[in-house]
């Protein structure tokens, strides 16, 4: 039974609203930015109207790609970077794989061992069968702590994990946070922690879109469209 559409009395037709939102996730646009665009196609939109399109279908195409993405790999590198939000620096943890696939992120107001071990015990719940083999972070104590109870935590056979934590062997998260923040470019302040969450869902999901860590994906910015549309084609 095909699921409801959550296109359902919006006055714009998908086709419009996924435009939009994918412009605002993928590239380093304002929402001002995004509606000139679209009136230059004749096609006049509202500033708010753009906010609360990428608030709900950044979201929903992050939930959507869940099952189309490729196994991460059992090499994971873990690190946090910080955002504002609401004027205030919060922490943004964030996993990838050897690959540059992005495992998970977490959004917190304070950077300590319990964030740490929320973040990472998400990520691996996530992955599920699939857990790292290695984590890769730097000299902070809180990782070496948590991981630890992490690995007390699951059955005997999960206790070959290695923890390295050499800064320089974890070069590839820090360029990735360097590459997600170009992305974000003057949008780097947030009104609120719900707003954040879901502006970053959607732009790490259109990242993971664009570099093919998925299956069944056309290469190209014709692939991710398509790609897109497809996810949305069994709403009723």
């Amino acid at each position: 039974m095909p699921r409801k559409s959550p296109f359902r009395y919006h006055r714009f037709p998908r086709g419009i609203i996924l435009c939009a939102v994918r412009w605002y996730l993928r590239y380093p646009l304002s929402y001002q930015d995004v509606v000139d665009l679209l009136a230059e196609r004749d096609i006049t939109v509202d500033r708010s109207t753009v906010f609360r399109w990428v608030q709900k279908f950044g979201p929903e195409i992050t939930k959507r790609t869940e099952k189309h993405l490729r196994r991460a790999s059992l090499d994971w590198h873990v690190d946090e970077t910080y955002i504002r939000v609401s004027g205030k620096w919060r922490y943004l943890w964030r996993a990838i794989d050897a690959n540059g696939q992005m495992v998970g992120f977490r959004l917190t107001v304070r950077r300590d061992a319990k964030a740490a071990k929320a973040f990472l015990n998400k990520a691996i719940e996530r992955v599920r069968l699939h857990r790292p083999v290695t984590i890769c972070t730097d000299k902070a104590q809180a990782y070496r702590r948590v991981i630890r109870e992490i690995i007390h935590r699951y059955d005997p056979h999960f206790d070959s994990i290695r923890h390295i934590d050499r800064k320089w062997q974890n070069n590839r998260i820090g360029s990735d946070h360097a590459a997600m923040k170009r992305l974000l470019g003057y949008r780097q302040s947030f009104r609120s922690l719900p707003t954040a969450k879901a502006t970053l869902s959607g732009i790490e999901t259109i990242r993971t879109i664009k570099r093919n860590h998925l299956d069944h994906k056309q290469p190209g910015v014709r692939g991710e469209i398509a790609f897109i549309d497809r996810l949305f084609e069994t709403v009723a």
